[in-house]
C-alpha cells in the first residue's frame, strides 16, 4: 500500500509523518559533504556523487520508505531541503533575513522529509483548511539523534498534521505512536 493511500484511510491531514520500526532492506549509501560554517547563511549539506536528495533518492526501499533527516533530535536549527538551489542541498531556513530555529527548546524527535514527494500549495485540505507548503512531505522519526542528511528506511505508522504557524512548528494532531529503525548508512 502506498504512503498516500495508507494516510488517506486515516483522518485527513495537511502533512504526513512517517517513522520506522525496523530496517529491512538494502539501499544505496548516501554520503554528504558540509560546506560553510554551521548556523550561518552559507551553510549547506550536499549529497555526494552528486545527488539531489529530493529528486534522486528513491521514495521506496523495498517495502519501506526512505526518510532524509533534516533536523537531528535535540537540536534547534530549522534545516530543510532547499528546493530552489541546484542539487537541493540541506540548509538552514531563513525568514525575513534571519536564520530560523525551533522555538520551544530542543526538538524532541528527528525531523525530515520523504524524497520524491511534494505538498501542493494550491490544494487546500478540507480537514485543516491549510494548503501544502511547496516542499517535500515532512516526516517525523523518533529514536536516537540522526545526523543531517542521513537516509533511514522507515515504515509508516501513522499520519499527523504539522502546521507551520508564526515561524514555528505546531503539532495540531497526534494519534499514533512513532518509533525508529536502523540507519541505511552514511
Amino acid at each position: 500500500m502506498s504512503l498516500f493511500r495508507a494516510c488517506s484511510r486515516l483522518p485527513a491531514f495537511r502533512r504526513n509523518a512517517a517513522v520506522s520500526v525496523r530496517w529491512m532492506s538494502q539501499a544505496p549509501t548516501y554520503r554528504t559533504n558540509s560546506q560553510g560554517p554551521a548556523e550561518t547563511l552559507d551553510y549547506r549539506v550536499f549529497f555526494q556523487q552528486p545527488v539531489s536528495p529530493w529528486h534522486d533518492i528513491p521514495l521506496k526501499s523495498g517495502q519501506l520508505f526512505n526518510y532524509i533527516n533534516e533536523i537531528p533530535k535535540g537540536s534547534r536549527a530549522k534545516m530543510e531541503i532547499c528546493t530552489t538551489e541546484p542539487l537541493n542541498p540541506i540548509k538552514q531556513d531563513v525568514k525575513k533575513g534571519k536564520l530560523r530555529f525551533f522555538g520551544y527548546g530542543d526538538i524532541p524527535f528527528n525531523y525530515g522529509a520523504l524524497p520524491q514527494t511534494w505538498e501542493d500549495p494550491t490544494a487546500k485540505h478540507p480537514s485543516t483548511g491549510c494548503v501544502g507548503d511547496n516542499d517535500p512531505v515532512d516526516a517525523v522519526e523518533i529514536g536516537t539523534a540522526i545526523a543531517i542528511g542521513e537516509v533511514v528506511a522507515v515504515k509508516v505508522l501513522g499520519c499527523l498534521a504539522l502546521i507551520d504557524e508564526v515561524g514555528s512548528f505546531s503539532l495540531a494532531h497526534s494519534e499514533y505512536g512513532l518509533i525508529r529503525g536502523k540507519p541505511i548508512g552514511k
